[in-house]
């Protein structure tokens, strides 16, 4: 699968030109180093102790370049790192320019050994000769994806891209890319404005001839924090990436965003179109869950909202929470060229005690599919100390859908509107199947932050097996309503996932 550019929301990549740089798939010895984990560390740590130095810019004539002709640049494959040797992965690259403002030193592994990665004139196929020069004379690199043949046996496909500032996408059998992450967000939706870290190095361990998984090893660096990446890189279905990294802040971090995600929702079922548009939705993730460190699924629905909103849901060692695409079928979408109902989900597991904070969702005002403008990470309440070393440990993980337990139902559609005589919101919550449970073994429980609920029904829904919320309130003064729904049995016991919805007027 081929990998276009990114959306604007991604940085140009923040990382120093090489100084030495070898050609595409050579590995002199000459440039060769012996390498470990430990150094990336000492690296990170060495970094923090010194000022924040800019990287330096790529030639004129490729950041001129516009989108359609840095598009038209394209690694050859016949360069790609492996491609020669018995390893099941391989390595292809991108051209710097454009938005991609610097490059990124890269090193390929093997035994211990890191070699130098660099670009000759023959790396890149390019619209005009005096590109491949510049490319070549500037010697730098922009990023790279990595192929494994995770649909057919007999070909590589490509799974996962780190490109631009520290983010990366990833994809499983039968997916296409759509969202992001990231290595690390500061200060997102700050007044003072958004701090970007990026991965400024990489190292990249050549597989052997069986491995199904791949490590890349990054040094991130921003002008408040260093830190040093270890990614364990899983190709297949599901694909999942082990992360374990350690910051290093040159400054004390107030608000810092961990395991950060970043996607894209227009509109849909909740958040309908202001315009016409002959799809029903448009988005890469539907909705925002979360697993509780009490155990609590709960389910906040995305939206396109027309001034900025930041949710913070409060949290004590969360289990874990994520951007989800729950919608699988063509006729959610009717896209037959985007393919929104084959975008990955992405769900972040922490590993370890990752103590009190909030999950923060921000949802920023777009009118356009081209904008990634959803963000979601982890807030913890501690300041991360400068000169102290943090160390992060979590898996994401690519699904379709998260699993939950058994015979708790989910969401599978929300919508709203307003009544017969278009005086009270309604909003429709459709759940799926619930272990043969029916509506009138149900009870919805509805609490709302401001407003009067006007009546709950809750009804069986012979299409879905399921069972349908039906919520009738009435905002009173036109403002923000937080709005919480939880489906119990006869016992008191939740048996659905809890719902979410901050309620605007439009």
């Amino acid at each position: 699968m081929s990998m276009a550019l990114p959306r604007f929301r991604f940085l140009p990549n923040a990382a120093v030109a090489l100084s030495v740089l070898l050609s595409v798939g050579g590995l002199p010895d000459a440039q060769a180093d012996t390498f470990s984990h430990q150094q990336v560390i000492d690296q990170a740590r060495e970094l923090a102790s010194q000022d924040y130095l800019p990287p330096s810019q790529v030639a004129p004539g490729l950041l001129d370049l516009d989108y359609d002709a840095h598009r038209q640049i394209r690694f050859r494959k016949d360069k790609a790192l492996w491609s020669k040797t018995s390893s099941p992965f391989e390595a292809e690259f991108f051209a710097p320019g454009s938005y991609f403002t610097s490059g990124v030193e890269l090193f390929s592994v093997e035994s211990g050994t890191a070699h130098a990665i660099g670009v000759d004139q023959d790396s890149f196929d390019t619209p005009a000769p005096d590109i491949a020069e510049l490319l070549q004379k500037g010697g730098t690199l922009a990023g790279y994806r990595l192929h494994f043949p995770i649909n057919t046996p007999n070909y590589k496909d490509e799974f996962v891209v780190f490109l631009g500032a520290s983010y990366f996408r990833a994809i499983s059998k039968g997916q296409q890319y759509g969202l992001s992450a990231r290595g690390l967000a500061v200060d997102v939706a700050e007044p003072t404005g958004e701090e970007f870290p990026a991965f400024r190095k990489f190292w990249l361990e050549r597989p052997g001839r069986r491995s199904n998984s791949i490590v890349v090893h990054a040094l991130l660096d921003s002008p408040r924090v260093t830190g040093a990446y270890r990614f364990s890189i899983y190709p297949g279905s599901p694909t999942y990436i082990d992360v374990l990294a350690t910051l290093y802040p040159r400054a004390p971090l107030h608000h810092v965003g961990l395991g950060p995600l970043t996607s894209m929702f227009w509109f849909g079922s909740l958040d309908p179109s202001d315009f016409s548009d002959y799809r029903p939705a448009v988005h890469d993730s539907e909705g925002l869950a979360m697993l509780s460190g009490r155990g609590e699924w709960i389910w906040r629905p995305l939206t396109n909202p027309q001034s900025l909103q930041i949710s913070a849901f409060s949290d004590q060692t969360p289990r874990g929470f994520g951007l989800i695409q729950r919608q699988r079928k063509l006729a959610a979408f009717q896209d037959l060229e985007a393919h929104y109902h084959q975008r990955p989900s992405a769900w972040v597991t922490p590993q370890g005690d990752w103590g009190a904070g909030h999950v923060i969702l921000v949802e920023i005002p777009s009118d356009s599919e081209a904008n990634d403008n959803i963000v979601a990470y982890w807030r913890p309440d501690q300041t991360l100390a400068a000169g102290e070393p943090f160390p992060l440990e979590y898996r994401i993980t690519w699904p379709d859908d998260v699993r939950q337990i058994k015979n708790l139902a989910r969401v599978i559609r929300s919508a709203r509107g307003l009544d017969f005589q278009k005086r009270h919101q309604v909003l429709t919550i459709d759940y799926d199947s619930n272990g043969g449970l029916t509506a009138d073994k149900i009870t919805p429980e509805v609490s709302l932050s401001s407003g009067k609920l006007i009546s709950t029904v809750i009804q069986d829904n012979p299409e879905t097996g399921g069972w349908r919320v039906v919520i009738q309130f009435d905002p009173t003064d036109d403002n923000l309503t937080e709005i919480r729904l939880v489906p119990r049995d006869s016992n008191g016991q939740s048996v659905g996932e809890t719902w979410l919805h901050r309620w605007l007027p439009r």
